[in-house]
């Protein structure tokens, strides 16, 4: 029996060697893939900051053009009152103007 045992022992021993390495193999990938997973979430990382700072400049930018579209609209309803008022007292002159010289 006990020769029985050594000798499974000496059948087993390269299946238990291939087993080792292949932990150890398993341990060297899982770290490598560590790694490359830290390096992914910075490169990720920077990536969302650097979008994230496009994002902000591009809604100041959006903020600044909207208040400068809203000055000009109000620039150009006042400028539009006054021409409308130009206009109603010109109308109003031109038909002054038309009844004297019908009254001549």
């Amino acid at each position: 029996m006990a020769s029985q045992s050594n000798n499974l022992e000496q059948i087993l021993e390269p299946f238990y060697q291939r087993a080792s390495e292949a932990e150890d193999r398993l341990a060297r990938l899982e770290a490598s893939l560590a790694k490359n997973k830290e390096s992914v979430n910075d490169e990720q990382l920077k990536l969302v900051s650097e979008l994230q700072l496009e994002l902000e400049n591009a809604k100041a930018e959006q903020v600044a053009e909207r208040e400068k579209a809203k000055k000009e609209v109000q620039h150009l309803t006042t400028e539009n009152e006054k021409l409308k008022y130009r206009i109603i007292h010109l109308v109003r002159a031109l038909k002054e103007a038309d009844s004297k010289l019908a009254a001549k």
